[in-house]
């Protein structure tokens, strides 16, 4: 099986859900993903703000590639980073090196009105307003 970090939002009953940077492997088909015991199934664009489900729960979730500003949330949260991705996800994905020990991060999110702060999306760095976007 191939295998990509990825990001993962658990959307349990709304739009915004545990969201999570890790590991996730794919079947041969691509049509399966699989991260921490969970097996996930396409929904083959008929989701709304989901784009997966679990196979045997049917809850449903957000999965895409990290982004390198690391607003990855569709709404202001909370990401966790899993310890076997960290380092790679840190300084790879976010060139952010001297990050590798921080184990979470605030996403302002897609659809937030602030600027994001890459500088400062670190859970537990104040945060200073931005400007609105015209």
């Amino acid at each position: 099986m191939d295998s990509r970090i990825m990001y993962v939002e658990l959307k349990f009953d709304g739009l915004t859900g545990d969201g999570r940077i890790c590991r996730v492997e794919f079947s041969k088909t691509g049509k399966t993903l699989r991260f921490k015991g969970r097996s996930l199934q396409s929904l083959k664009g008929r989701g709304f703000k989901t784009n997966y489900f679990d196979i045997d729960s049917g809850e449903r979730c957000w999965v895409s590639g990290p982004r390198r500003d690391g607003q990855d949330t569709l709404y202001p949260g909370i990401v966790d980073v899993d310890d076997g991705v960290r380092e790679e996800y840190w300084t790879e994905i976010r060139g952010m090196p001297s990050m590798v020990n921080v184990t979470s991060f605030r996403s302002d999110g897609k659809y937030s009105r602030r600027r994001p702060h890459p500088e400062l999306a670190v859970h537990g760095a104040s945060h200073v307003g931005g400007t609105r976007r015209k």
